[in-house]
């Protein structure tokens, strides 16, 4: 999968963001924006909207949320982890959801120290 023309825009304040964002980019050369600094008219999105979901913006299409971490996971090759998030539907977005909310529980620092381990 191609991510020529795709843009990652994320929550540059948050560390698990950039420990994916840096994650991503050990397989992939991805175009990656915090929403904080990039120009959102480009995109058509707003920061509320950022603040709440990671988006990737594709000249065709436009993934938010667990959408978009299923698209960028397809495209790193974790083929297993873009079906299980693609095919739970409801369940993948709940997780999403639950993941965005709990930025600061333990099971999600421990998932970015895990993320910001990998080289």
């Amino acid at each position: 999968m191609s991510l020529d023309e795709a843009t990652v825009i994320y929550d540059g304040d948050c560390r698990l963001c950039q420990a994916s964002i840096n994650w991503l980019r050990l397989k992939l050369d991805i175009a990656a924006e915090p929403f904080q600094r990039a120009h959102l008219e480009r995109f058509g999105v707003t920061p509320e909207e950022c603040a709440k979901e990671v988006i990737v913006y594709t000249p065709k299409t436009t993934y938010r949320g667990a959408a978009a971490v299923a698209y960028l996971l397809q495209a790193r090759g974790n083929r297993l982890a873009f079906i299980v998030i693609t095919a739970s539907g409801p369940l993948g977005r709940f997780g999403y959801r639950w993941v965005a909310t709990h930025r600061n529980s333990l099971a999600i620092t421990l998932l970015t120290r895990i993320l910001e381990r990998q080289r």
